[in-house]
């Protein structure tokens, strides 16, 4: 079976989506749509800005979003998914892929996502580091034990986790993690606390703008980032994808259930390659691939 998989932020850089733009009609229609629902021109930022720029909250999601997703409508009849997920950000453009969001809402949601989430790491200073070498019980017990907000927020595959929660708590945790035997406990560049309790505003308003928006039925099913299982209802997608935004991104467990319901091959639709590494360290028998554009 066939899993399309979507990537999440961090993926970026400059030039991203310039060769489907100029090579695809429908890639440049959806662009331009994008620059008139956004406000402002992302292609311009997307195709010749500065990785500086691309670094924005309010450009990054989208521009992911927009590349993963015209990439999938540049597939046409080739794009044939069995089942679909998408880490954090990257879920958006999985629903849409899947037939349940329409681009314009998939787009908005994601656009006010991010401006959401931009305004709850202005609220307090937060931050997340990635820990490597550690299992995930052990990880998640030195975090439990810390004074302050420090908790579990990426499963990205066995021995990479990475941690979310306010400053010094997550510095306690760095070095508590290094004494327990982690091989590295690294701070991350990231403007605040994703997947954490200190999302919670963002959560509340990016919850209702979700309640506003018509969740269609899906055309194959979601591995939704909350459940880790198979979903296949508008109203459950809905309510997971309000949750998503305070809860954990459970990518290991996520990929593990696609493998045992029959993914294997799993194809990544978007910029990079990351989520194809983790496949492959998750569960080492799948192919991994990116897909191939016929002219």
């Amino acid at each position: 079976m066939n899993a399309y998989v979507f990537p999440g932020q961090g993926a970026q850089f400059v030039g991203m989506g310039l060769d489907l733009y100029e090579k695809y009609p429908i890639a440049k229609e959806l662009f331009l749509k994008a620059n008139d629902i956004l406000g402002f021109e992302i292609t311009e930022v997307m195709f010749n800005g500065t990785a500086e720029g691309l670094k924005e909250t309010k450009v990054t999601q989208p521009a992911i979003f927009l590349h993963s997703v015209i990439l999938s409508k540049v597939m046409g009849d080739t794009f044939k998914p069995d089942m679909v997920a998408g880490h954090s950000l990257g879920e958006f453009s999985a629903l849409v892929a899947n037939n349940t969001l329409s681009f314009e809402d998939g787009l908005k949601l994601v656009s006010q996502r991010a401006l959401a989430m931009q305004k709850a790491c202005e609220l307090k200073p937060s931050t997340m580091a990635a820990v490597l070498g550690l299992e995930d019980a052990v990880v998640e017990k030195v975090c439990s034990e810390i004074d302050g907000i420090v908790v579990a927020a990426n499963y990205n595959c066995p021995g990479q986790l990475v941690i979310s929660g306010e400053v010094p708590a997550v510095e306690q945790a760095c070095e508590k993690l290094k004494e327990a035997g982690a091989r590295r406990a690294l701070m991350l560049p990231v403007g605040g606390a994703f997947h954490s309790p200190l999302m919670e505003p963002a959560r509340e308003e990016l919850a209702a703008a979700i309640d506003d928006t018509t969740f269609s039925m899906p055309s194959c099913p979601i591995y939704q980032n909350v459940p880790t299982t198979a979903v296949h209802s508008a109203d459950e997608i809905k309510k997971n994808l309000m949750l998503q935004l305070t809860a954990p991104v459970k990518w290991t467990q996520s990929v593990q259930q696609m493998v045992n319901d029959g993914a294997t091959i799993f194809t990544e639709i978007g910029p990079g390659k990351v989520l194809q590494g983790l496949v492959r360290k998750i569960e080492p028998s799948v192919t991994t691939q990116s897909p191939q554009l016929t002219d």
